[in-house]
């Protein structure tokens, strides 16, 4: 069975993500194992200098790498990244699942993700020029999976 994992800064507090990510947990279930790492943020003063983001970036993205399985394909969500509709998103995953069967999504933090993380994904990917709250991410992330399986599968949820 495919393997999923999300590494994601933070915490979800709020019921309501929660409840939000387990509806689409359930929905996921006849298609992969999914799980999700919450991951430390590195905390910085306000107004931190450049120097101060890169050196944190850096330790969040050394991390990251440590928790990437090794066999699983890498898919950076950075605003550089390419945008890809659903389709074109559910054949990627595809192609991945055809040479391993866990695929990482990586949220980055407030600051984004480190160079080092982005050069060794298999895909960085856009959810747009929008910045969104990173629990909000989780959800949407959690959702466009689900549609990306149902597309696979040819089950009507995307229509």
């Amino acid at each position: 069975m495919a393997k999923i994992h999300i590494l994601a800064p933070g915490t979800l507090k709020e019921t309501y993500w929660r409840d939000a990510i387990g509806e689409y947990t359930r929905r996921l279930t006849p298609f992969c194992q999914i799980d999700v790492r919450e991951m430390k943020e590195s905390r910085l003063q306000d107004h931190p200098s450049a120097a101060q983001i890169q050196d944190a970036l850096e330790e969040e993205g050394q991390a990251i790498l440590a928790a990437v399985p090794p066999r699983s394909a890498l898919v950076a969500l950075c605003i550089e990244g390419k945008l890809l509709n659903s389709e074109e998103l559910s054949a990627a995953m595809e192609q991945f699942f055809m040479t391993t069967d866990e695929i990482t999504f990586v949220i980055g933090s407030s600051y984004g993700l480190s160079d080092q993380v982005k050069q060794k994904a298999n895909l960085r990917l856009s959810l747009g020029r929008m910045t969104f709250p990173h629990q909000m991410v989780r959800v949407m992330l959690h959702e466009i999976i689900y549609r990306c399986f149902t597309i696979q599968k040819g089950l009507k949820y995307h229509k």
